[in-house]
């Protein structure tokens, strides 16, 4: 595996196509923070780090409409890969379905959203889409 960010996101967009519940992923420090921001956001319930013997996984309890189960997260799209990196400076980091989506960013103050980069006026890699 040459993209673990890639499979992060194929391994929750195959659970939601699913219908699963929980997603396990193995653990770093940049799929941790992403899911800090998927879960601040509302596009899962929860998520829990669990130890564990040759590497630590993370629990994602997706989140889906009561009434209709359409899941939360419609579309998670990877826009920086390692062939292909996506740097933006502050004035063209991109709106996602016109403010209805976030772009999730790593700037020199983390890993944060558009929205969160646009405050603090930094720029930086275009991790991946989410809406």
């Amino acid at each position: 595996m040459t993209d673990p960010i890639a499979d992060y996101l194929t391994r929750i967009r195959n659970a939601y196509r699913a219908g699963k519940k929980v997603v396990e992923i193995p653990s770093s420090k940049m799929k941790l923070a992403i899911t800090e921001i998927l879960c601040d956001k509302g596009y899962i319930l929860s998520y829990k780090v669990v130890e564990g013997k040759p590497y630590n996984t993370i629990k994602i309890a997706l989140k889906y409409h009561p009434q209709t189960k359409v899941p939360a997260i419609k579309g998670i799209d990877r826009v920086s890969r390692p062939g292909l990196r996506k740097y933006v400076p502050v004035d063209e980091l991109p709106r996602v379905l016109n403010g209805l989506g976030i772009a999730v960013i790593s700037t020199s103050k983390g890993v944060i959203t558009d929205k969160e980069a646009k405050t603090l006026n930094v720029g930086g890699e275009v991790i991946c889409y989410v809406y």
